[in-house]
């Protein structure tokens, strides 16, 4: 009936104007129509007005509800307006090692280890099954410039930190990172595991420098993004170290420093995939001589401040001998680059490391550790590697991981991303590591100056390695990598025939070449 009586207004507006409104004489009827145009033209904005507050509520909703995330990079949530971000993200590796050749230990040992002895006292390297990464990883961001990643590892039997640090990003020439982190050293080390071209990283990233430490770091880009530079302080881990999280036994700090150019990046040309630059770390390290500093026994292998060398199969080679103690300055200087174009990746390392030893005498007259005296030495350990990939089914190559252009999927014909990978890499330890005060060669273990750092016999004093393999990305989250190693050694056996006991001579000529290692090694990845 309020529909009629509008049109009947509006009809009667609309008539105004014209001489032919004759029938509109009556003045009661018309206010009655006006005044219900009046009501009806009031409600229209009342709901009009309803209509934007509903709407400026559901932006205001929008503003202050959480986005929930899940995509091939993870699952996460997130605020409205993206400053506050809590991801989910995982590694699992599952690898599989078999050996044609090798041997798993450097020492002589009893028939009552596992594993075959052989003749010339090793251990048959075990083909193995594990899992080589379990690593689920809680990161995100607060206020927009406040990154932070926590990751666990559950691979090896039992649980640590593997990354547990922040970020404040207050400037892209300008942020801070603490905690436990990868120091800002090594090339191969800051790429992630999930993108490692080859199943096992290279001497230099797993033989001399730097693994994980807790410290302090200050990075940034600079120069338009082409000059990346960071400076940090950490505690000081051995060559291929990894902090444990726990106090730090050696109050001496090691100091890293880093830069590395892009100077082309951005720019449509051949060589906007290059990156060079260098690296450096310097500490004074005393490692420790026995744990309780009362009694004579040999210091904590793990707390001496000295590594040990292990092969592309992961079997260890090289170990100093009971007595050798890191005594003093270490540094380690580290050149490197990488280029990628097109399918084509490269990457080239260089790291020496100097360190100070000594030998310890535990026949003191107070019971207390000493070193002997005059057995400190200063020694040289270098290693190198030079690694190339290429994608064949034409993906670009890149620092990070690759996806493929088609997903595996036997439906839809896809057969994902196939990339060849080829490295060389070798280690050299210094000659008077196996070398006596004399300059002769010397059996490990004694504590006088006619002793050896290590033994030959027992130690390889170089290792060279070449690796092929190929990398199957099934997906952005899915690889299947296949390397074949081969390693040959200088050194680190006794001749045929001598009994285990046999100590070397000062000649060597009672050494011989440990046995080359072979290995398949075989990985299945998922990575979000």
């Amino acid at each position: 009936m309020q529909y009629k009586k509008l049109i009947a207004a509006l009809s009667l507006i609309g008539f105004t104007s014209t001489p032919t409104l004759a029938f509109a004489n009556d003045s009661t009827e018309l206010e009655e129509l006006r005044a219900l145009v009046q009501e009806l033209d009031q409600k229209v904005k009342i709901l009009a007005r309803k209509n934007e507050v509903a709407e400026e509520d559901a932006a205001n909703s929008k503003k202050s509800t959480p986005v929930v995330k899940a995509s091939e990079k993870g699952f996460g949530l997130e605020s409205a307006d993206g400053k506050n971000v809590i991801k989910l993200r995982g590694l699992l590796q599952a690898d599989y090692r078999s050996f044609q050749d090798g041997a798993n230990d450097v020492r002589g040992r009893s028939n009552n280890r596992a594993g075959s002895l052989d003749s010339d006292g090793f251990h048959d390297a075990n083909d193995t099954a594990l899992l080589r990464r379990v690593r689920p990883t809680i990161e995100g961001t607060l206020n927009g410039k406040y990154d932070f990643r926590f990751t666990p590892e559950f691979a090896g039997g039992s649980a640590s930190v593997v990354d547990a640090y922040f970020d404040a990003r207050l400037s892209p020439a300008f942020k801070i990172r603490a905690g436990k982190y990868k120091p800002f050293v090594g090339l191969e080390r800051l790429q992630s595991g999930a993108d490692i071209k080859f199943v096992e990283r290279s001497y230099v990233t797993n033989a001399i420098l730097p693994n994980r430490d807790v410290g302090i770091s200050v990075y940034g880009d600079i120069l338009g993004d082409k000059l990346n530079y960071a400076f940090g302080i950490n505690n000081g881990v051995v060559d291929g170290g990894n902090a444990s999280g726990a106090a730090e036994f050696d109050d001496n700090k090691e100091f890293t420093a880093r830069l590395f150019a892009t100077p082309f990046k951005n720019e449509v040309n051949a060589l906007a995939g290059l990156g060079f630059g260098i690296a450096a770390t310097f500490t004074n390290i005393d490692g420790e001589r026995n744990l309780d500093f009362t009694n004579t026994s040999a210091a904590d292998a793990t707390r001496n401040g000295l590594p040990s060398y292990l092969t592309d199969g992961q079997q260890t080679f090289f170990r100093y001998g009971s007595t050798s103690v890191a005594d003093g300055k270490r540094t380690r200087i580290a050149p490197q680059a990488n280029y990628y174009y097109g399918p084509l990746g490269l990457i080239a390392e260089y790291a020496r490391v100097s360190q100070e030893v000594s030998l310890l005498n535990s026949t003191t007259s107070n019971g207390a550790t000493a070193f002997v005296a005059g057995s400190s030495k200063e020694l040289n350990h270098d290693a190198w590697q030079i690694a190339a990939s290429y994608l064949i089914t034409g993906e670009d190559a890149s620092f990070k991981g690759v996806k493929p252009k088609n997903d595996f999927d036997l439906d839809k014909g896809g057969w994902g991303a196939w990339e060849f990978v080829a490295r060389y890499s070798e280690i050299n330890l210094d000659e008077d590591t196996f070398k006596n005060a004399a300059g002769q060669y010397a059996a490990e273990g004694g504590t006088t100056l006619a002793s050896a750092y290590a033994d030959l016999t027992k130690s390889a004093k170089s290792a060279h390695s070449w690796v092929a393999g190929i990398n199957w990305y099934l997906n952005q989250n899915a690889k299947i990598q296949l390397n074949y190693e081969h390693t040959s050694f200088e050194g680190g056996a006794l001749q045929k025939g001598l009994a285990q006991a046999t100590n070397n001579n000062a000649s060597g000529s009672n050494v011989r070449d440990r046995e080359s290692e072979g290995a398949l090694l075989a990985r299945l990845q998922i990575a979000f």
